[in-house]
């Protein structure tokens, strides 16, 4: 096979980050060049980070908000109901301001690639790889962005036909009145049409979609593109920014019965008020739920929170090691952190802020893993409470938790998209790129 030169590019928070530079490791390590473009919208905490087998990575306009900033946009996003308009409001705030950057450093990378990879969101880069006529990856996050006549988030099992494709209108028809002026106002400047539509000409890569999530919980539908391949969750080693073991984790949990871990990831406030209200909340749950918790936090002691018998505060800890010596999970329902519970094989409880973490609070209930997930914006101490004691008294779920962690072992995510990608574009020594234009199609070899 060709080493190829590969550019790939995200924007976002550390869970809209993780899965790509665990992707980037495992194509460099199959012998490609790869540089990685990171736009962090809440930390700086990838400036001059190295990696490991040699992956270039650069980091532009990061990070995006302010921890004041930071702190109005989670206000302000988890107390908007309808999900377009916080949609909207988050793109708002946390895009347009880093949106020209990105696309100046979308078209360097394609200048410099054989074949682009990126976030699904990542329209500044799916509009400079098709100007240049580079073949373009897009890599979900969730499955929930797939159109099916067989599946809708927001259905129950047993819907029809008939009300999938009547939904999946109008959820495609939403997003475009949200969303396509993006791509369309990038597209413009470099003589490209506008998107017909955003989710299956932009979300969806002709070339190859990659939908990074486990097939334990992602079923493919028998009417997805052929482009579209599940290749499962893209996990990677602890990094450093997520923390090490905390100093008496052992004494801690000798000293009981096993806790429940709590956290909000990076939907966890940064300012000291906004700290406060939530470790209120998650500290208040745990008592009055009976129960011992770990308890993530960035700054618990500035805030007043002292560590006990009872409960423990960590600014950060390494999930994959945590995780298995918990009895459960309260967290925000982010693809990243839902998958590391299930495949640490505890039962969760989601507390969502936005409607993508609600859609993961209702698989895992399907699955059978978790209870009804709460929302952020109503959620009180007693109501977690009561959710958190139905899933610790639920043996059939715990056990249920255990067989998914168990089914999840045998997945190798990084593995299975590296393959998929090299098999897609590095045959034979070239790479072959067909490329729809309005005439049809245009086959060439780079």
């Amino acid at each position: 096979m060709a080493r190829m030169k590969i550019g790939i590019q995200t924007w976002g928070s550390h869970g809209d980050i993780r899965p790509f530079l665990a992707l980037a490791e495992g194509l460099q390590a199959a012998g490609n060049d790869v540089h990685l473009v990171i736009t962090c919208v809440d930390s700086d905490a990838y400036e001059g980070m190295v990696s490991a087998s040699g992956v270039k990575i650069s980091v532009v306009a990061s990070p995006v908000l302010t921890p004041e900033q930071q702190e109005t946009v989670g206000r302000t996003a988890y107390a908007i109901r309808n999900p377009m308009t916080q949609m909207a409001t988050v793109l708002r705030l946390c895009l347009d301001p880093v949106e020209d950057a990105m696309f100046d450093a979308a078209r360097r990378l394609c200048a410099e690639s054989d074949v682009l990879i990126g976030h699904y969101f990542m329209h500044p880069l799916q509009t400079a790889a098709e100007a240049a006529g580079r073949p373009y990856v897009s890599v979900l996050l969730s499955h929930a962005a797939i159109p099916s006549d067989f599946d809708h988030p927001l259905t129950m099992p047993g819907a029809g036909k008939r009300i999938h494709r009547m939904l999946w209108w109008l959820t495609r028809t939403l997003l475009n009145r949200t969303l396509k002026h993006y791509p369309d106002r990038l597209r413009s400047q470099l003589g490209l049409p506008p998107l017909r539509d955003v989710v299956t000409q932009g979300w969806i890569s002709p070339h190859l979609t990659l939908a990074a999530v486990s097939p334990t919980i992602c079923r493919a539908q028998p009417d997805w593109p052929a482009s579209v391949r599940v290749c499962g969750f893209l996990d990677t080693p602890n990094l450093a920014m997520e923390g090490q073991v905390p100093p008496g984790f052992a004494r801690f949990l000798a000293a009981g019965d096993a806790p429940v871990y709590m956290t909000f990831g990076s939907w966890m406030p940064r300012d000291p008020a906004g700290q406060a209200k939530a470790l209120h909340l998650l500290t208040d749950a745990a008592r009055l739920a009976g129960c011992r918790a770990i308890i993530q936090a960035p700054a618990a002691a500035t805030c007043g929170f002292q560590s006990d018998d009872a409960i423990l505060y960590v600014a950060a800890a390494p999930h994959h090691a945590i995780f298995p010596h918990c009895r459960a999970v309260v967290h925000h329902g982010g693809a990243g952190t839902t998958q590391s519970v299930m495949r640490a094989g505890k039962p969760s409880v989601v507390v969502a802020n936005i409607s993508e973490q609600e859609h993961w609070g209702r698989e895992l209930r399907r699955l059978g893993i978790a209870g009804r997930p709460a929302r952020r914006r109503d959620v009180t101490a007693p109501a977690l409470a009561r959710r958190l004691r139905h899933v610790l008294a639920s043996p059939g779920m715990a056990a249920r938790a255990a067989d998914v962690a168990g089914a999840m072992q045998n997945e190798h995510g990084v593995d299975a998209a590296v393959a998929l990608v090299m098999q897609a574009f590095a045959h034979h020594g070239s790479v072959i790129v067909t490329l729809a234009d309005r005439g049809g199609s245009l086959t060439r070899s780079l």
